[in-house]
């Protein structure tokens, strides 16, 4: 496995490559249209996400090492519950406007802290409880207008379902993380990318049965497109972390609100509502907020460990 190096513009080009990526492979589901049930966009986008990983650990020598694996439970756990977050997300985001979808999905960070300090009892201060509440009240401000369309059905109710459906996958998606951060206690990066793309194939698949439509040529096209763009993300957003830290690159991520603005607009036509605005912006300020209290929290313990002297 190569040994990481400390390159921080190259880790920073290659996360904003990976959001530009994964925006293509949103874009290209959402071109797709509406007539797919998302337990079959999930397995086309999975499937086809593991031809350019399994080429890439080929061409490294790290194929067969990859599928070695000392907890194959918590693969599967961690496959069943982004599988649940990547179907939910996937039917949000061909119902809501694309700039919208992508906010909503920056909740998944705030509930990450929640969720690691009720299950993993992690320490979190009052001032990333703040930015928490902060965060999640910018999502509310998105989500709001859509709910209240509940009253009115028709295609207000499916937008109203979408947003529910997005804010659910970025739940699922934060219970993920903490179960990603309990795998790579003993697990190899390669390996957990390779089993997450496997499970979920497998999961996904046995949504079969339950009302897959038949696609036509353009519509499997972009799904395989779709898929191929999710593994070549997947890819370079793991190893722009082999060249910087975390805080160093994690508020990059929201460059796709930027870009998701203007590839609705002229693709979709989607015209940004001013609760859309107000909320991203206060979610966006939360997210980097927390991002920039954990490099200091970071950098306050690394210290401390360093003034600390063996005893004896």
């Amino acid at each position: 496995m190569d040994m990481p190096h400390h390159d921080p513009m190259r880790g920073i080009f290659l996360k904003i490559a990976s959001v530009v990526i994964f925006l293509c492979m949103s874009t290209l589901i959402k071109a797709a249209g509406k007539d797919m049930a998302a337990g079959q966009i999930t397995f086309l986008r999975s499937a086809f996400a593991m031809v350019p990983i399994i080429v890439f650990l080929a061409f490294k020598g790290q194929l067969v090492d990859a599928f070695r694996t000392r907890d194959v439970m918590g693969h599967l756990k961690r496959g069943f519950v982004g599988i649940l977050a990547m179907g939910f997300g996937f039917y949000g985001l061909v119902h809501l406007p694309l700039p919208e979808a992508i906010a909503i999905g920056y909740a998944m960070p705030l509930i990450a802290v929640v969720i690691a300090a009720v299950f993993l009892k992690e320490k979190v201060g009052i001032y990333r409880w703040s930015a928490v509440l902060v965060g999640l009240t910018g999502v509310f401000i998105i989500t709001w207008p859509r709910l209240t369309l509940f009253r009115e059905g028709g295609v207000g109710s499916a937008e109203a379902m979408g947003a529910l459906a997005v804010l659910l996958s970025a739940t699922l998606g934060a219970v993920a993380m903490v179960l990603v951060r309990k795998l790579v206690k003993t697990e190899r990066t390669h390996t957990i990318v390779l089993y997450f793309s496997l499970s979920a194939s497998v999961f996904s698949l046995a949504t079969l049965p339950f009302g897959w439509n038949a696609l036509g040529w353009e519509a499997l096209g972009l799904l395989a497109m779709a898929g191929f763009c999710g593994g070549v993300a997947q890819l370079l957003l793991t190893a722009s972390y082999r060249y910087a830290d975390v805080s160093t690159i994690a508020p990059f991520e929201y460059t796709s609100i930027v870009l998701g603005l203007a590839v609705g607009y002229f693709l979709f036509g989607d015209i940004p509502t001013s609760a859309m605005l107000i909320g991203t912006a206060i979610v966006v300020s939360a997210g980097i907020f927390i991002i920039l209290r954990e490099h200091r929290l970071g950098l306050q313990r690394r210290a401390a460990r360093k003034h600390v002297t063996p005893q004896g």
